[in-house]
C-alpha cells in the first residue's frame, strides 16, 4: 500500500479513495485493539527502525505522514481505525 501511494503529496488523494470504498487503509484497525494497538506503539517509532538499515527507506516518511493524518481525521478516529502492529512490520521485514 506505502508503495502504491508512492510519495507524501499523494496521501491526500489515497486517503479520499479509502473514504470513497474504493481501497483499504491496510494496518489500521484490528478486530481486539479498539484504540492504538499497544504492539504499534512499541515498534512505531523511528529509532526502531532506521537503526535496522544502512539508508532510511522512504516508506518510512509516508507511513509516518499516513499516520498523522489519519489519527486527526475524523474518519477515522470515529470508526476506531488505528495502526496495528502490521502497519510498520512490512517496513522491518524488509529492513
Amino acid at each position: 500500500m506505502l508503495r502504491e501511494i508512492g510519495s507524501i503529496d499523494h496521501i491526500p488523494a489515497y486517503i479520499h479513495r479509502v473514504k470513497q470504498g474504493e481501497v483499504r487503509l491496510m494496518g489500521f484497525g484490528h478486530r481486539i485493539y479498539k484504540n492504538y494497538d499497544p504492539r504499534a506503539k512499541i515498534i512505531n517509532g523511528p529509532p526502531s527502525w532506521c537503526s535496522t538499515s544502512r539508508a532510511r527507506n522512504p516508506l518510512i516518511d509516508i507511513a509516518l505522514e499516513l499516520e498523522r493524518i489519519a489519527l486527526e481525521d475524523e474518519y477515522f478516529v470515529s470508526r476506531k481505525l488505528y495502526p496495528n502492529v502490521d502497519f510498520y512490520s512490512g517496513i522491518i521485514y524488509e529492513a
